[in-house]
């Protein structure tokens, strides 16, 4: 659902309105939270990676979970581990892969966007190289046009270079462009790049933190996403 009134403004209530196309025609999405349930995954990574590095206590993975979306390296640096810690918690990642779940609905939604000619990308704090070989795992690297990863670019998240390289490899323009994120930090990346921005809240987003960055939209399930992207975001 929109959060500011007007129902189809994409402006926040201290900024200009701006025009809304008649539809989406890009979606950039974030990959965890949003298309994938890997905290499980994430947090027994992150034991083995701490235990490895650092030694014995109880890893910080709440800490770690604050900074979602953000390039591996970049959360070390800000939580003051190890970058050495980024080895083994990749490791780890992959031989945990299969337990990684797709979200309900998720794959229809990439189909349903697929069919109506809409062009997708993944922009993520992961590495490239790791982010294609999940979406290979679970199923959805066929239904995708483009994967970026936050090594790719200059500057990760919340820095605008991710989503506005995701949209050079399409051939989009930003003000026919979504991004959709569970995190602060891929709302201010999609908003600094110029696009419309979605709060995911159907995985483990927080409602409140998104809310409180005034997205464009808030959406509570991935079907919802297919109704605005159609619709350009007009009630």
């Amino acid at each position: 659902m929109p959060l500011n009134p007007p129902p189809a403004s994409r402006a926040a209530a201290d900024a200009p309105a701006t025009a809304l196309p008649c539809r989406f025609t890009t979606v950039v999405f974030d990959l965890d939270g949003v298309l994938i349930d890997s905290f499980a995954v994430m947090r027994e990574a992150f034991a083995v990676a701490y235990r490895e590095v650092v030694g014995p206590g109880e890893p910080p993975f709440e800490e770690y979970r604050t900074h979602q979306g953000r390039y591996f390296p970049d959360i070390m640096r800000l939580m003051g581990l190890p970058g050495e810690m980024e080895e083994p918690f990749v490791r780890e990642s992959h031989r945990l892969m299969d337990r990684v779940e797709v979200y309900p609905d998720v794959p229809q939604l990439l189909a349903e966007l697929r069919a109506d000619g809409v062009g997708t990308a993944i922009a993520t704090g992961k590495s490239g190289s790791r982010a294609r070989a999940v979406l290979e795992a679970v199923g959805l690297l066929p239904l995708l046009d483009e994967v970026v990863g936050s090594d790719e670019v200059p500057r990760p998240k919340p820095h605008p270079d991710i989503v506005r390289e995701a949209l050079r490899r399409l051939d989009a323009a930003p003000e026919d462009a979504v991004m959709v994120g569970d995190a602060v930090i891929d709302i201010r990346s999609g908003r600094a790049a110029g696009t419309a921005t979605v709060g995911a809240t159907w995985g483990e987003g927080a409602a409140g933190q998104l809310r409180a960055e005034r997205p464009d939209f808030l959406l509570d399930k991935p079907q919802s996403l297919l109704a605005l992207v159609r619709s350009g975001g007009h009630a």
